[in-house]
C-alpha cells in the first residue's frame, strides 16, 4: 500500500535581526511536509504499527532529504511533527512519525545521531503546529533547543495528515544560555 498525497509543502525561512542585532550566520529554518490521506480507517484499529512500518520510510523519503536539501547547508537541529485532521486520531500521527524507518530518512541526510524531537495534535484546517528542534547531535545543546511554527491554510483536511520534517542551520539567533547543568555546579 502506498501513500496518497494531496500536497507536498516546502517553506524557508531567515531570519537576519533579532533585537536590532544581525543574527549571524543568518539563522535559517527549512520545513517540508506532505499532506496525505489518513491511511487508518476512522473506526478504533488496535494495530497501528503494522502499516507504519509499511509505509514510514515511503513518507520518510519524501520528507526528509527535501528538507536538509532545502535548508542548503549542514544541518544543526531538527525535529518532526504530525497535524492530524478531526476525523482521525492523534496516535494516527504518532505512529507515522514515531517509527524507524520514517525518522532514519531524515535522520541519515542530516547527520544526526539524536532521536528526533517531535509534536503530533488533532486540528481543524489552518491550525498551526509547533516543531520541537534539538542538536542533530547532542540534545543537551541548549542553544539549538526551540520551537518553530507552520501553518497552511487548508491543512489538514477531516481524513488526512501532515508530516512534516523540520531543520535549522544553526541555535536560535543570538543564543546565550550557559551550558547544560551550568547552573547546578558550584562556584
Amino acid at each position: 500500500m502506498g501513500v496518497r498525497v494531496r500536497k507536498l509543502i516546502r517553506h524557508l525561512e531567515e531570519t537576519r535581526l533579532e533585537n536590532g542585532r544581525a543574527v549571524q550566520p543568518v539563522h535559517r529554518i527549512a520545513f517540508a511536509g506532505v499532506v496525505i490521506e489518513n491511511p487508518y480507517p476512522s473506526e478504533y484499529v488496535q494495530d497501528l504499527v503494522t502499516l507504519a512500518d509499511e509505509i514510514g520510510e515511503e513518507i520518510g523519503n519524501l520528507v526528509g532529504p527535501a528538507c536538509v536539501e532545502l535548508l542548503g547547508e549542514e544541518v544543526e537541529a531538527f525535529g518532526k511533527a504530525a497535524l492530524v485532521g478531526i476525523d482521525g486520531e492523534v496516535e494516527h500521527g504518532s505512529a507515522l512519525i514515531h517509527n524507524l524507518r520514517f525518522g532514519n530518512a531524515f535522520r541519515n541526510p542530516a547527520g544526526g545521531t539524536e532521536l528526533l524531537p517531535a509534536a503530533e495534535k488533532v486540528g481543524l484546517p489552518g491550525s498551526p503546529i509547533d516543531i520541537p528542534l534539538k542538536h542533530k547531535l547532542d540534545a543537551k545543546t541548549r542553544s539549538h533547543h526551540q520551537t518553530v511554527t507552520l501553518q497552511v491554510a487548508d491543512v489538514p483536511r477531516p481524513r488526512e495528515i501532515l508530516v512534516v520534517c523540520a531543520a535549522s542551520n544553526a541555535g536560535r539567533p543570538l543564543a546565550r544560555l550557559a551550558a547544560f547543568g551550568a547552573e547546578l555546579k558550584s562556584n
